[in-house]
């Protein structure tokens, strides 16, 4: 963080009017996060820390022309991966949208290549004009009911803590480790810092596990009931919006004026486009205010509340001894931002990134670009063998990690599955990628709405192996193998050809390209999706990557194949 105490006699001296501060905001309206009101004050700012409000003079004077000056938003929880885009241009893509801190958790990366993918993302986001500060993953593998590309133990993870920006660990999954005291599990709950949990799916016991084991927070809630049993315990509720889990405008019913201090947003996954075109946690604050929320109650949520949940006590507010990141705009019911400070420097300007760049240049090893690790796949790999008339079979929930498990009878089909259009009933196939296994996890899933070829990527939550999903095997295989030679990224094939390709090299998970480039991709993918009918609303690519999460209720598909997460174990497809 940017206060310093060795500076204390500055800030002091600029406090107190005997040397003029660097900075000074007049004719603005402060948002005070404390009191809950406006305050029509000076702002005074030297060494990139605020010092003062009042009546100041300053070095340099900015006009607010009326403008609210409000506090620098925080994301609680955000992996920086499934912005497509390394954390370098993922600081440039959210500071336009008055996001000046991120809690972000590695786990992404790290389950495809462990240490070097957290050193990677350190190193590529050091100096940038946006605070990313690290939970170390938990979970790494997430679970040991598929295959992953690497171990992180609490001896590996160990060393990141003593990192100025590493917080403590990062959402811990696995509660069955938990609950059974698995040794490892505890040596890394041992571990100093903070704990963030993921508590899918827990009742009121696996709630007080996580408690009794020290996890403060989870952003897993989806009903009010949920979001009341984690904060009657103790825990901070993270209120998720991102591209695909939409929990907002359930979970704000819970949030009430005595327990507000304990709920904040985060965004957890979302993509480059929806970022660039809605925001990131100011989409979530200005969505709370649409839904009726206090505008400064929910500003507070996005600023104040994070920065106290994880220990940042220099940020979150415009007042005297905290850091001079905030943003301004001229209406606390739309928040449109007109300009973004860091550290008392502009750094965007009407939705346009203006600040410096850190000259990051760094060789990205081959072990890093070159993850994708499978054999040769045939049609007799994907054959789907039905022994009885009744299947098993993956249903999505739009806009909603949570799965159903539903039965569906074949009284027609042979004993091999045939997709269904009519139906919406597609294969699935799940491919290890890291260690050249040969395991294929075979599926069938209903209501991805493809009417036509096959989709395709080597983002797939949270061992990241290869997910295919089509209506017929030919397209698959050639999806797959397209994968394959792109060394991981999105594609769709139809009719034999390749209609759209995202390559994503570092870890099959995101680019180091200009986000700019990686979004002009990613848009003319999403244009062909719309082209066969997909809504705005839908994103098949997300919503594909998420079937392979085994901690999220209720069946999705691994490289060991069904996994009733309810039973938690695997289940065979027919019935």
């Amino acid at each position: 963080m940017l206060y310093k105490k060795e500076w204390i006699e500055f800030y002091i001296s600029a406090a107190g009017k005997e040397i003029l501060p660097d900075c000074v905001i007049k004719n603005g309206r402060i948002v005070d996060v404390f009191n809950g009101e406006i305050i029509e004050k000076d702002v005074a700012i030297h060494n990139g820390v605020i010092v003062g409000i009042g009546e100041y003079e300053g070095k340099e004077v900015i006009d607010a022309k009326g403008q609210y000056i409000c506090p620098g938003l925080i994301d609680a929880h955000v992996h920086i991966e499934s912005s497509l885009v390394s954390p370098s241009q993922f600081a440039q893509v959210v500071l336009p949208h008055g996001v000046t801190s991120v809690i972000t958790d590695p786990h992404e990366i790290a389950n495809v290549v462990g240490e070097e993918g957290i050193r990677y993302m350190i190193e590529d986001s050091e100096d940038v004009p946006l605070d990313i500060f690290f939970m170390l993953p938990s979970s790494v593998p997430a679970t040991a009911f598929e295959n992953n590309g690497a171990t992180l133990t609490a001896e590996n993870l160990s060393p990141f803590l003593s990192h100025k920006r590493v917080l403590g660990i990062a959402e811990v999954m696995d509660f069955s480790a938990v609950k059974t005291r698995d040794a490892e599990m505890m040596r890394k709950l041992k571990l100093p810092g903070l704990i963030d949990g993921h508590g899918a799916g827990l009742v009121t016991d696996g709630i007080n596990i996580y408690r009794a084991a020290g996890i403060r927070t989870d952003h897993e809630a989806t009903t009010v009931e949920e979001a009341k049993e984690r904060l009657q315990r103790g825990m901070y509720l993270l209120i998720r919006e991102g591209t695909v889990a939409k929990d907002l405008k359930a979970l704000l019913p819970a949030v009430t004026r005595y327990n507000m201090s304990r709920c904040m947003f985060c965004t957890d996954d979302k993509h480059l486009d929806d970022l660039l075109k809605e925001g990131s946690i100011d989409h979530n604050v200005r969505l709370a205010i649409q839904e009726g929320m206090d505008p400064i109650m929910a500003i507070s949520m996005g600023s104040l509340n994070p920065a106290l949940c994880y220990g940042l006590h220099t940020k979150g507010a415009i007042a005297p001894g905290y850091e001079a990141d905030f943003f301004m705009t001229d209406s606390l019911q739309d928040l449109h931002i007109t300009s973004v400070y860091k550290a008392g420097n502009q750094v965007a300007s009407n939705g346009e990134f203006i600040g410096s760049m850190p000259h990051i240049s760094f060789p990205v090893a081959d072990s890093l670009q070159k993850t994708v690790h499978i054999e040769e796949v045939t049609e007799k790999h994907l054959e789907l063998k039905l022994t009885t008339k009744q299947a098993h079979v993956i249903e999505i929930i739009p806009n909603s990690l949570i799965t159903k498990k539903i039965i569906e009878d074949f009284p027609e089909q042979s004993s091999v599955f045939e997709p269904s259009l009519e139906r919406d009933l597609l294969k699935m196939a799940v491919i290890e990628r890291h260690h050249y296994t040969g395991n294929i996890g075979l599926g069938i899933v209903k209501g991805l709405q493809l009417k036509e070829g096959a989709i395709a990527t080597t983002i797939a939550h949270d061992s990241h192996n290869l997910v295919v999903a089509g209506t017929n095997d030919a397209d698959m295989i050639l999806a797959i193998n397209t994968l394959k030679r792109m060394h991981g990224g999105l594609v769709y094939v139809a009719k034999g050809k390749i209609q759209a390709s995202l390559a994503l090299s570092i870890g099959g998970l995101f680019s180091n390209r200009p986000f700019q480039e990686v979004n002009e991709e990613l848009v003319k993918v999403w244009d062909v999706l719309k082209e066969l009918g997909f809504s705005s609303d839908f994103n098949p690519f997300l919503t594909l990557s998420f079937l392979t999460l085994p901690v999220i209720p209720e069946l999705k598909l691994t490289d060991k194949g069904l996994f009733d997460m309810i039973t938690f174990s695997h289940i065979p497809v027919y019935v």
